[in-house]
């Protein structure tokens, strides 16, 4: 060789924190195989898993590897043995997971990097999949903005067909409605699970959100909280945020605390309408009240008038 070449080994150690099942599957997501082929790698002997790099690329392969959470390390080329007694000896004793004779995991073959995808395909209407946090809140604002649209048309038809009947205007729209909303709660639900899964988190985690108090703190950690930087169990990193995502998700950002404000003042406006109501009734009750005791005093005034002229009338005399 005119330059030194480089290879990938590999001995079954994992990086520190990572459990041996998220390596396997990791390295099955990149290697585009199955869990058992990818478990032969784990005897604890040392394999090579790519030869015959230059040093970049066998660089460019080890962060992809390490990536998975397994520990490879690269390892000089020995030089080219002119004895193929020894060459295949040598060969024995480190099988090359490049070559499809020696290897008895083949489907993982395939150079490291070569033909896999660096990401993840996006899909909405799916619980599989695994979005981040800026695209997270962009999506649930296009899934709002959808909402509002459509109920405002419902609203628009009903009052056309509230015109001609009320009756059918109330049972079509509250059949509208109810598939409206179950629509917009199972996409919301789809686009949860996949926020879940970026953290690597278990979709079913999603009933957090029925749970009193955890309910409310619960959609904060899916804002704050940062997904998996490489693959996880449910597969391998969201694409990079584009203009448009990073825009969707500043404009929520920024709806959401006049969202609470607006929420905030309806709920002091209806506190403050309860209480004038409360005072208004103590007022005319009050003022009943002394109504009742102005008449029971006329009344009073009236009998003790009468009682007087009862008094003041003359007596006859015998005599007459």
């Amino acid at each position: 060789m005119s330059d030194n070449r480089f290879k990938i080994v590999f001995d079954g150690a994992l990086l520190p924190g990572v459990e041996s099942t998220t390596a396997k599957l990791n390295l099955a997501e990149l290697f585009k195989s199955d869990v058992e082929a990818i478990e032969k790698l784990f005897t604890g002997r040392p394999v090579a898993l790519k030869r015959d790099l230059s040093h970049s690329d066998a660089e460019t392969y080890l962060t992809a590897l390490k990536n998975t959470g397994i520990d490879a390390r690269i390892e000089a080329e020995q030089p080219v043995a002119f004895s193929l007694a020894e060459t295949h000896e040598t060969d024995s004793a480190r099988p090359d997971v490049s070559s499809a004779a020696a290897s008895p995991y083949a489907p993982p073959r395939a150079a490291v990097g070569d033909n896999l995808p660096e990401f993840s395909t996006l899909k909405v209407f799916t619980v599989n999949g695994r979005i981040g946090r800026l695209r997270f809140l962009a999506w649930t604002l296009v899934l709002s903005l959808a909402m509002f649209a459509i109920v405002g048309a419902l609203f628009t038809v009903g009052l056309g067909i509230a015109a001609a009947s009320p009756t059918a205007a109330i049972i079509i729209g509250s059949l509208l409605g109810f598939v409206v909303l179950v629509a917009s709660v199972w996409i919301s639900v789809q686009i949860t699970v996949q926020r879940l899964h970026d953290l690597g988190w278990s979709g079913w985690l999603w009933f957090l959100n029925l749970v009193p108090i955890v309910g409310s703190i619960f959609p904060i950690l899916l804002i704050v909280l940062p997904g998996n930087a490489g693959a996880n169990q449910y597969g391998a990193p969201p694409p990079r945020n584009s203009t448009a995502v990073k825009v969707l998700a500043t404009l929520w950002l920024a709806l959401l605390p006049l969202i609470f404000a607006a929420m905030v003042m309806l709920a002091m406006g209806g506190y403050l309408d309860q209480l004038e109501s409360s005072v208004d009734s103590g007022y005319e009750s009050s003022s009943m009240t002394t109504d009742e005791d102005a008449d029971q005093s006329v009344i009073a005034g009236e009998e003790d008038a009468q009682s007087a002229d009862d008094a003041a009338e003359p007596v006859d005399s015998p005599e007459e």
